[in-house]
């Protein structure tokens, strides 16, 4: 006599391909969402790290903090994971780019001012490059310390 397994038991497939997907979805995103502008040379003195040029990676990915993670200096030093999402002008972000950045500056007190004020962080010329059009004055970004 054949081994029968009751249909209950059997995986209800289309609602476990559901599940699998949700939880494909859900586990893609774990950044912060925030707005990211950029800033130009001279990047010297910092608020974090004052006149020491070593402070900035030889890559040049570096950020000044917003208000939103500046955290009182604490975030002198952290690395986020950036990646441009949307632009007020279509096809500034650079799919599929994603950077990391090291927080050297406050952006309320850089020595040249953002291209727009008020943002998540403040990339360097060569970050903000990596992820969207240079010309682009602001972008939606995903982070993720």
């Amino acid at each position: 006599m054949p081994l029968t397994t009751p249909s209950s038991l059997l995986p209800r497939q289309p609602l476990f391909l559901f599940l699998l997907l949700i939880s494909q979805l859900l586990s893609s995103s774990h950044g912060d969402v925030g707005t990211a502008t950029q800033y130009s040379p001279p990047y010297l003195p910092t608020t974090c790290f004052g006149i020491d040029p070593s402070q900035f990676p030889s890559n040049n990915l570096f950020a000044a903090a917003g208000d939103g993670i500046w955290d009182n200096g604490a975030s002198c030093g952290r690395e986020y994971l950036v990646r441009c999402i949307s632009a007020t002008v279509a096809g500034s972000c650079r799919p599929g780019q994603t950077i990391q950045v090291k927080i050297v500056d406050y952006a309320l007190s850089t020595t040249t001012p953002p291209s727009v004020s008020g943002t998540t962080i403040v990339l360097s010329e060569t970050a903000f490059g990596n992820i969207a059009n240079s010309s682009a004055n602001s972008i939606n970004i995903e982070f993720q310390q």
